[in-house]
């Protein structure tokens, strides 16, 4: 079946953020209701490192700063997504960063219902599925290079 939608292949970034004890921020998002890494769509005029970083601002009320480039990500399965008017698959750049001031734990807004550190190995039950099923894997390897999925 061949949707009458118009497609689009956009800019998107992804940012992991380990605290001292290497568990990972999540935000658990307000329009799905799922917990997941800080994301969000590159603006027109912006580099993805300034994308990154405005996205750390507004989903966590921290300024941050970009540790690494973990990879670039444009694989369909995990990076396409189906609104109403439109089909999107984004290439997103995916990167590490660390918050350059204490984390307010009761900051939320019209994006941000939660946020919380986890442990690697107790990650909730109702993550977004739509994030590459590699991206805590690529996170916590020591490849020199950038994954390219």
């Amino acid at each position: 079946m061949t949707s009458s939608k118009p497609t689009y292949i956009l800019p998107a970034v992804a940012i992991i953020i380990f605290n001292a004890n290497n568990e990972v921020l999540l935000q658990r998002r307000r329009d799905t209701n799922k917990w997941c890494i800080i994301c969000g769509h590159v603006e027109y005029g912006e580099t993805v490192e300034n994308a990154a970083l405005r996205e750390i601002k507004e989903e966590t009320g921290c300024k941050a700063e970009i540790v690494r480039l973990i990879g670039i990500y444009s694989n369909p399965l995990f990076e396409t997504y189906f609104y109403s008017d439109k089909n999107v698959q984004y290439v997103t750049s995916y990167f590490e960063a660390k918050l350059t001031a204490e984390l307010n734990f009761l900051f939320s807004n019209e994006e941000t219902l939660e946020l919380k550190f986890f442990d690697q190995d107790s990650l909730p039950d109702n993550m977004s599925t739509q994030i590459d099923e590699h991206w805590l894997e690529d996170a916590l390897s020591k490849q020199d290079s950038a994954f390219i999925r």
